[in-house]
């Protein structure tokens, strides 16, 4: 079977000598992986570059075997930010946060959507702000709504609006712009409590219950972002 779509680049692993196992999020076929011969060569790894658009061809015979891709570049994102490690790093670990969270050949539009949004905000000045709204609409799209608005308390202190959510052993403070939708907030102490926020729900909801590491790639980017 063979079939034409575009998607962006995931991952990719070095197979054999000369050839690459490849992961890409596609427009119309969800997740898919495949083998790309010849993706060592200098003139192809130049443009396989993590979270760039690409046209694809995919010929499998058995839907149990990787199949085997045929890549032509479509737009080029990730080398406009090699200049900046910080940007670069949050493409790297934003690419590896939909791996994880998606399945294979599930289509989705509207995450196919939520990646070409990416690099729009990704221009800002409060890209990291608007990174976070990002994170959580992705999590909303695979089924992980954390529906803040619906769970946080309020009080007032030193006539301050704050919000926070509690149990039996905690009492949890939710930075305001999360719930007040403030995508232009300049705090940046709030904005890393965003962040730490959306890591906690994930090693505790997704990541510990299925057995899976906490993504090196984000805690890097955690880690460049406070330099």
């Amino acid at each position: 079977m063979i079939w034409s779509d575009y998607g962006y680049l995931l991952s990719k692993n070095k197979f054999g000598e000369n050839s690459l196992i490849a992961e890409f999020f596609t427009q119309n076929h969800g997740k898919i992986s495949g083998i790309i011969y010849g993706a060592t060569s200098k003139k192809v790894r130049n443009y396989l570059q993590i979270g760039n658009k690409f046209h694809i061809n995919y010929n499998f015979k058995n839907e149990n075997r990787l199949g085997y891709l045929k890549v032509e570049i479509d737009k080029i994102f990730t080398p406009k930010f090699f200049e900046d490690p910080k940007k670069l790093s949050c493409i790297v670990s934003s690419m590896n946060l939909i791996k994880l969270l998606t399945v294979d050949n599930q289509s989705n539009f509207k995450i196919f959507n939520l990646i070409e949004n990416f690099y729009i905000f990704l221009e800002d000045n409060n890209w990291i702000n608007k990174l976070i709204f990002w994170e959580l609409e992705l999590l909303k799209l695979i089924g992980y709504d954390l529906e803040l608005n619906n769970m946080v308390k309020e009080e007032i202190v030193n006539k301050k609006k704050l919000y926070f959510v509690s149990n039996r052993n905690e009492k949890r403070y939710v930075p305001n712009f999360l719930i007040e939708k403030d995508t232009d907030v300049i705090d940046f102490k709030e904005i890393l409590s965003g962040l730490k926020l959306i890591s906690d729900y994930l090693e505790k909801s997704i990541f510990r219950p299925n057995n899976i590491s906490h993504p090196k790639s984000r805690i890097q980017f955690l880690n460049s972002i406070k330099e």
